[in-house]
């Protein structure tokens, strides 16, 4: 199990890394039609991660979130005075005016003390980018507190609706503006499918419920992940020895 991990990221064309920043945070923050579209439909990743404490103007509860971009999950947020990133891409965020809700900034996760604690674990759109999947999915289960849970929404990669809409709409839209092809892109970023995710979910959680914007998981665009109960046992070993 999890032989293939961790993942080795197939290189860019060098037309496409000539416009990688400057496109991908345009990308992320929707500056572009098929973008601002992409924008518009991802809010539903956003709102189930922040579903918890959407009631709320503030809250104590301790947040981790995992791959935070431009920091634009915290539009869906309460304020709150212990929130904390792991974001390696710093041109994403550096000016962001919103900074300052920030209580910590690490570029790994393996960068957080193991004597922090999270009420609340979350990413929106990231676990499809990591090369090393189950490292951090072990570690988020060490560092989430009693009864602390991990809050994951995807896009559905690896299936066919999914790769039919960006295909449609961003894949278009990058052909047109760049003449290149988007794909190659796509498997670039997105070197984990929603399968493999679930899967490393699974095995180092005794709880795991999915909701999917769609009608199945096989028919959908996107997916939400709520985790419960880490397996401690199993995240200490993988942690340590990085084998199952």
């Amino acid at each position: 199990m999890f032989d293939n991990f961790p993942k080795i990221r197939p290189p860019l064309p060098r037309e496409i890394e000539e416009i990688y920043s400057s496109h991908y945070k345009s990308n992320r923050e929707g500056e572009t039609t098929a973008s601002s579209l992409a924008q518009k439909m991802e809010s539903w990743l956003h709102r189930q991660v922040a579903h918890d404490v959407t009631d709320l103007k503030d809250t104590e509860k301790v947040t981790l979130e995992l791959g935070a971009g431009t920091l634009n999950q915290l539009q869906y947020e309460p304020k709150s005075h212990s929130y904390d990133i792991v974001e390696p891409f710093t041109d994403l965020y550096k000016n962001s005016p919103i900074l300052k809700r920030l209580r910590n900034i690490y570029s790994d996760i393996s960068e957080v003390p193991s004597s922090f604690h999270y009420d609340r674990i979350t990413s929106v759109a990231t676990l499809e980018h990591v090369c090393n999947l189950p490292e951090v999915i072990a570690r988020s289960g060490l560092l989430l507190a009693q009864n602390g849970v991990l809050r994951a929404s995807i896009p559905s990669e690896g299936t066919w609706l999914w790769t039919l809409a960006w295909k449609l709409t961003t894949g278009l839209e990058f052909k047109f503006r760049h003449g290149l092809d988007y794909g190659l892109l796509m498997k670039h970023e997105h070197v984990n499918t929603a399968k493999e995710i679930e899967e490393v979910l699974r095995y180092f959680f005794n709880d795991v419920e999915c909701k999917v914007f769609g009608v199945a998981k096989s028919i959908s665009l996107y997916q939400y992940y709520e985790c419960h109960n880490p397996i401690i046992d199993r995240c200490r070993k993988f942690s340590r020895t990085g084998k199952v």
